[in-house]
């Protein structure tokens, strides 16, 4: 065979194994829908995630990494409902990305997609960090999450025509395990319905809602004031007159709030991962409420 023939079928060659076009770039804010992006989107996306479990998405620098990012990016997913309200429109305005812009299909706001609970009738400063359009960590009922999957994959099908049925078949097969799963975590958790849990924060009020568990209080006096040692004494008197099983925190909290009033009431503190990547085990979506759910009935018995 002649140099140039060999030359010529070669490139032919490559051609013909290249995939038909590039991945779809996914900015996600948080990790909990960098995973669901990945469940959906499968080989056909490219998912990055733009903080970690160990990090307060309420404040996240808008460092020139994030911004070179979001300027790649083809679609943006974040939770919404305030709580990026500090770092991703400095973020979208750096990056002058047209195409995942707030009023662009490449921007997605999963919490717009479901009923959001502890909406107040009015905000003022001198309420914490209270957000107008609801309490936003949707993430810790998996039954929010099977809305937002399902929006998930009809925008990814807006938005990339020539991959829809891929994205269809995936969010098909994920509902399905997504139901099975929910399914036996609540029968699991069961015994919860009724336990009074504290917490550092209210970031798990869909959690309580799912469960049916009782909310005891919280380690901050306001939303995102850091705890203080007069309303840690008010906790500790209103815990004495009516306990909690638990004391709960998120990875990115102090600790020492928390541990403080457990050894002071006699009960437990456990540290929940919140979202993936928050332990060792919680490494995707179905594990991060494996995980979950164990360390609350480990704490209930």
């Amino acid at each position: 065979m002649k140099p140039l023939m060999i030359v010529v079928l070669t490139l032919l060659g490559g051609f013909a194994v290249a995939p038909s076009h590039a991945q779809l770039q996914i900015f996600a804010c948080e990790p909990e829908w960098g995973s669901l992006a990945k469940e959906i989107g499968g080989n056909d996306v490219s998912v990055f995630n733009a903080t970690t479990a160990k990090q307060d998405a309420h404040h996240v620098e808008a460092r020139p990494g994030l911004i070179a990012k979001l300027r790649q990016a083809d679609l943006v997913v974040c939770t919404g409902a305030e709580l990026e309200v500090g770092w991703m429109p400095m973020l979208l305005r750096q990056a002058g990305n047209a195409k995942v812009q707030t009023n662009q299909p490449g921007y997605f706001e999963a919490a717009s997609f479901v009923e959001r609970l502890e909406i107040p009738q009015q905000v003022d400063r001198s309420m914490g960090d209270i957000h107008a359009a609801g309490n936003p960590h949707i993430h810790t009922d998996p039954r929010r999450i099977a809305i937002v999957a399902s929006k998930l994959a009809e925008r990814l099908a807006q938005i990339d025509p020539p991959n829809a049925a891929a994205y269809q078949t995936r969010q098909d097969a994920f509902a399905k395990r997504w139901q099975q799963a929910i399914q036996a975590w609540s029968a699991k958790a069961e015994p919860l319905k009724g336990v009074r849990f504290a917490s550092h924060h209210r970031e798990w009020v869909y959690l309580y809602d799912w469960l049916g568990i009782q909310d005891a209080g919280t380690l901050e006096p306001k939303p995102g004031v850091p705890p203080t040692a007069s309303h840690l004494a008010t906790l500790k008197d209103a815990l004495a007159r009516a306990p909690a099983r638990a004391v709960i925190r998120s990875p990115f909290e102090d600790p020492r709030p928390s541990e403080w009033l457990a050894r002071e009431t006699g009960t437990h503190a456990v540290l929940l991962p919140y979202t993936v990547g928050g332990t060792p085990v919680a490494t995707d979506l179905f594990t991060l409420f494996d995980e979950t759910i164990a360390l609350l009935m480990g704490a209930s018995t």
